[in-house]
């Protein structure tokens, strides 16, 4: 006979949920193809519009202002009408945005579009990584909202592809409207998913959340995630923006907001906007040869995330932390002397770069790029936790917004290679961050990790 006082280990359709989170991470590629799809289209919008560099800078980084405000209402959004409804409002806003781009007559049109298009990556960014987590069993939960990272990775590859296929006829309006199809497409299937059961749960609705939860765990295991949530709601959803500051909290919101800033600052986005630019820096002087090498790079970014998200729930999160950032460290600082020693390698330059920068990007993939917002999704209580994702992403904005805005001007202030070791130096920072601040939080329930303290001494379990 089973031992009953052992607790009972759910029965979980993992097929179901597998489905449940591909279909949230499409999400992901929407984000992924219009945050990358910039780095081929600037190259021809800037000549169609002559734009000077600070104009430049501004077409590719409004879309995170867009992102942090879509962020911050997407995160009281989503604790008021629903995970899916979120979802929802995001696909539409995504195709108002899909549609304006390619139709824009001036800069100033474009900028607006654009716009519109971060406050739907904003919307997305708070809310599929909780609505996946929500709904995932602990064993599996890293790996689940990890498909949200890999589908930005997918999306940002297929951008690359896409500007690859078009720079010949520099049909940059073509680039930006391909995106409508995907979006139309994430919206028809969303409205086919259910709503998070804890955030049924947490709004009175107890038998519609066991409803869910029956349609992929048994009864007992229904029971005992229910009991969890329960436990977890003891004090009530918080409708204000001040509770993130209590002392209880607000730990709670130093690690999230700073694994979005080093993440941020570590110089991935660089990169994604700006790849085709960096290579033809390197001395790759045809746009198609530096889309394709841009190309190259995000298939990597693919296949580390793929690795990262494999990984993440049996080795742990710190752990690839250490070896991914550690790398990206390397690969920064090899960069930076290539650079620095730009005549000496001559012609060998280009290949060099796509070297460094192909470590680099396989290092952040199965590292920071798959376990940052696995991390965010998870440390906050359930009744914070909408808010909570939406002042990490409103952090990880801000900091993508000022890298972005400054990668330029900074090559143009301080030089290429000087560049790249800042973000080198960024990457010990995070490496320090990890060691000291960063809990582990493979293969435990939501709840408890929220109700254990956080902060400096928070040693692994």
């Amino acid at each position: 006979m089973p031992d009953e006082s052992s607790p009972h280990k759910p029965q979980v359709d993992h097929g179901f949920l597998a489905r449940i989170s591909f279909i949230a991470a499409l999400g992901g590629v929407l984000y992924g193809y219009d945050m990358g799809i910039i780095a081929a289209a600037i190259i021809f919008v800037r000549h169609s519009f002559n734009l000077s560099t600070r104009m430049e800078e501004w077409v590719v980084s409004i879309v995170l202002v867009g992102a942090m405000i879509g962020a911050l209402v997407g995160g009281a959004v989503s604790d008021r009408i629903g995970r899916r409804a979120t979802l929802v409002w995001a696909g539409i806003i995504f195709i108002v945005g899909s549609v304006v781009a390619p139709l824009s007559p001036n800069v100033t049109v474009l900028i607006v579009a654009r716009f519109i298009i971060g406050l739907g990556i904003g919307f997305t960014s708070v809310t599929a990584p909780v609505y996946v987590s929500e709904l995932a069993p602990p064993q599996s939960r890293g790996m689940l909202i990890g498909l949200y990272q890999l589908a930005l990775t997918i999306g940002i590859a297929l951008a690359d592809l896409v500007g690859y296929w078009l720079a010949t006829r520099e049909a940059w309006r073509l680039m930006f409207a391909i995106a409508a199809v995907p979006t139309v497409f994430f919206l028809a299937i969303i409205l086919a998913v259910p709503e998070s059961p804890r955030w049924l749960f947490a709004h009175s609705r107890e038998q519609d959340a066991e409803k869910v939860l029956l349609s992929y765990t048994d009864v007992a295991g229904a029971k005992q995630f229910l009991a969890d949530i329960r436990e977890g709601l003891k004090t009530q959803m918080e409708q204000s923006w001040a509770a993130l500051w209590t002392p209880a909290v607000r730990p709670f919101v130093f690690i999230a907001a700073g694994m979005t800033v080093l993440q941020q600052v570590t110089g991935i986005n660089t990169i994604i906007y700006y790849g085709p630019q960096i290579f033809e820096m390197a001395g790759i002087s045809s746009h198609s040869n530096s889309i394709l090498a841009t190309f190259v790079v995000a298939v990597v970014n693919v296949i580390g995330t793929i690795v990262g998200i494999s990984l993440v729930d049996r080795v742990g999160r710190k752990p690839l932390l250490y070896f991914g950032v550690g790398g990206m460290t390397i690969a920064l600082f090899a960069l930076a002397y290539s650079f620095n020693h730009q005549v000496a390698l001559g012609s060998s330059l280009g290949v060099v770069a796509i070297g460094c920068l192909v470590l680099y990007i396989a290092c952040f993939a199965f590292s920071l790029g798959a376990i940052a917002w696995i991390l965010v999704s998870e440390v906050f209580p359930l009744r914070v936790r909408g808010r909570g994702v939406a002042i990490a992403t409103l952090f990880s904005g801000i900091s993508n917004f000022i890298v972005s805005q400054t990668f330029l001007s900074l090559i143009e202030g301080v030089g290429t290679a000087w560049t790249f070791a800042i973000f080198g130096i960024l990457s010990i920072v995070c490496l320090i961050f990890v060691w000291l601040v960063v809990p582990e939080t493979r293969a435990r329930e939501l709840e408890s990790i929220s109700t254990r303290k956080a902060g400096f001494s928070v040693p692994a379990p």
